[in-house]
């Protein structure tokens, strides 16, 4: 059910990610795991059904809930991992067959039973509602190209059909166009996959056992026609016989109207065509991606920002305070006690600057929560810029998300507890409630919201909703791995030692001076310089995400999250100086959300979205799901960025007041 998309952190590998996806032969770059299947000529070729989907609704629906041709075996369900469920897909056969290299043409499909009311109803809704039918060939989505002036637009899928006026048509003759790489050993012999197989399908042809010819798929191509057929003429045609008469398929207009109580008579052909595409540069007509030059002008102009920013914060940081420290380190004891009593700024505030944050709980359990969503996108980005999360390989990016959250829970408690132990001064007492808030309180957030959403999809009865049997697993997965590696983690927190202090902290807390602006505005606008950074990708994830377009742009996605991380952590540093010098020693709970404040920014570009790019989607449910799901993202983002900039401001007071002497 999950459409998410969670963002972060990158490491030092992302510039060589970068390269790889940039370099021209990246594009045939493939990892072990899998193989080509080859194909004799006059093998059986089975087409697989995917979800219904709709950018208006982005509700899916089961293919076989629209009066559609059933396979003569009855409708089976593939195989499908986790990622896969919890995206909404569902994988079946489909009656569409066709034999390898050989043409075909006026092959009758099925005569569907007369539209009742109901069925008739349904189907209108959902040509209205813009659904998209997928069809999927050797692990291959059907493509349909269109073309709009001088040039060709790309889709997955093609439309149920079409309303003209008060009418509605169906698409109900398809017109396959599969394209054909012959097989050569060499090649293959240094082909290495993601994981890009299909079923072993019995061979039909005489030469089944040669391994010396047979071709590969490298293409499935789809021109979807509304053909009227008269359904007395195939009252005693069988499925997979000629069609009484020639068809002529023309996708510019449109004949075949339905109407209630009518049947609808379904009807195809398939062309084979060879082609000098190679197996492992299969997936290039779907991973091509435009705007490219975007891409790098945004990164360019973000990259100029950061280096007038990190400028700024050099020549501030590094010439006065350590002009201050050498200043202050230069006088004895008494000279310096004559100039605590005529300082102003941060060195007023020495003795109560490591002192205790409220709610200190709280924030160690957002930081731990943090480093693991953190450790996930870095690892998860990783494995994805390097290939082995591909889109060929459906729902293995969510699987992946899943499995490194998981697994990261020990890291989680590890930090979250050696926070806590921090701020208790060696204290480490109370460990186990901490890695237990740990343990549930974004997963908490996260289980509230999906299953209120969820909710929403059974009651619709789409295929989006996670089964209730799925839902069983989900739980055991979090408390019977997630929550013992987060105590674990907790465990080798609490017994490893704390950070200790540079300066001791007072009994008596200083008190704070009026200020002139509320300093938590600051804190919200600081969100803005990291939002700066992003929203031109974060346009291409959210097209990706509600416009059913691919997203696998990962190079320029690491160099985004590496500035996005660098920008977070130089504003909240910047931040937690300047509340330092209005004497504001409470800079914990600042300095978090000083970074953390670009999911505000997010949320709210993701209400521009809604009102400005998705105008179509329509209800109240859509609409709910939308929101909710943003809400799931932004809540992530927050604690990730947030820990980004918590952590830097942490290493740089620790390091500022390190040098100072104070009783």
């Amino acid at each position: 059910m999950a459409r998410l998309g969670v963002l972060l952190l990158v490491a030092a590998a992302a510039v060589a990610a970068l390269l790889l996806s940039a370099l021209p032969g990246a594009r045939g770059f493939y990892l072990p795991g899998s193989y080509p299947h080859k194909y004799n000529p006059g093998e059986l070729l089975s087409v697989k059904v995917n979800s219904l989907t709709s950018i208006d609704t982005e509700m899916p629906f089961s293919y076989y809930s629209l009066p559609f041709c059933v396979p003569p075996e009855g409708v089976k369900d593939s195989a499908e991992n986790l990622g896969e469920l919890l995206m909404g897909d569902r994988i079946e056969n489909s009656p569409y067959r066709f034999k390898m290299y050989t043409n075909e043409s006026d092959v009758f499909l099925c005569r569907s039973a007369p539209l009742a009311p109901d069925a008739f109803a349904l189907l209108k809704r959902r040509i209205d509602e813009m659904y998209q039918v997928n069809l999927i060939l050797d692990n291959l989505p059907a493509i349909r190209y269109t073309k709009k002036d001088d040039y060709f637009l790309r889709w997955t899928g093609y439309p149920v059909g079409i309303r003209v006026g008060v009418d509605y048509y169906v698409f109900n003759h398809l017109q396959f166009t599969v394209l054909v790489h012959k097989y050569e050993d060499a090649n293959v012999a240094r082909v290495m996959g993601t994981a890009d197989a299909t079923d072993v399908i019995p061979a039909g042809g005489k030469d089944a056992g040669s391994s010396s010819s047979g071709w590969m798929v490298v293409g499935f191509e789809v021109v979807p026609c509304s053909i009227k057929h008269n359904p007395d003429d195939v009252k005693s045609t069988k499925m997979y016989d000629r069609y009484p008469s020639k068809i002529k398929c023309d996708p510019t207009t449109v004949s075949m109207s339905i109407k209630e109580n009518e049947p609808i008579v379904y009807t195809y052909e398939v062309n084979f065509v060879e082609s000098d595409i190679k197996w492992p540069s299969r997936w290039d007509a779907y991973l091509k991606m435009e705007g490219a030059k975007v891409h790098w002008f945004s990164i360019l102009n973000s990259l100029m920002v950061i280096a007038f920013l990190a400028g700024i914060v050099f020549v501030i940081l590094l010439r006065t305070v350590r002009r201050d420290l050498t200043k202050y380190e230069e006088l004895d004891s008494e000279a310096q006690a004559q100039m605590n009593e005529e300082l102003s700024g941060w060195k007023l505030v020495v003795s109560d600057v490591f002192r205790a944050p409220s709610n200190p709980m709280l924030l160690c359990v957002m930081v731990g929560d943090g480093v693991q969503i953190l450790g996930m996108a870095v690892v998860t980005i990783l494995f994805a810029a390097l290939g082995f999360m591909s889109p060929a390989s459906r729902g293995t990016l969510i699987t992946g998300m899943l499995f490194f959250y998981l697994v990261l829970g020990i890291l989680a408690g590890y930090a979250g507890v050696r926070v806590w132990k921090t701020i208790k001064c060696g204290d480490h007492s109370g460990w186990v409630g901490v890695s237990w808030r740990v343990a549930c309180f974004f997963p908490g957030i996260a289980f509230l919201i999906l299953t209120t959403l969820n909710f929403l999809l059974w009651g619709s009865q789409s295929t989006g909703a996670i089964p209730f049997s799925l839902f069983v697993v989900l739980l055991l997965l979090w408390f019977c791995i997630s929550v013992p590696l987060t105590l674990v983690g907790g465990f080798l927190g609490a017994k490893a030692p704390h950070i200790e202090y540079p300066v001791r902290t007072n009994q008596i807390p200083r008190e704070i001076p009026p200020q002139r602006y509320p300093s938590w505005l600051l804190v919200l606008g600081a969100g803005t310089l990291p939002f700066g950074t992003l929203f031109i990708e974060l346009f291409f994830i959210m097209s990706s995400i509600w416009m059913g377009r691919v997203y696998y742009v990962f190079g320029f996605l690491f160099i985004v999250l590496l500035l996005l991380v660098i920008v977070c952590a130089e504003v909240s540093l910047v931040l937690t100086y300047m509340h330092l010098c209005v004497e504001d020693w409470k800079w914990w709970w600042k300095s978090f959300f000083s970074s953390g404040s670009v999911a505000i920014y997010i949320f709210l570009y993701s209400i521009n979205y809604l009102v400005f790019d998705l105008k179509s989607l329509s209800g109240p449910v859509s609409a709910t799901l939308y929101i909710g799901y943003s809400l799931f993202m932004v809540i992530a983002i927050m604690l990730a960025t947030g820990t980004v900039g918590f952590i830097s401001s942490f290493c740089f007071v620790h390091y500022l007041f390190s040098s100072v002497k104070a009783d």
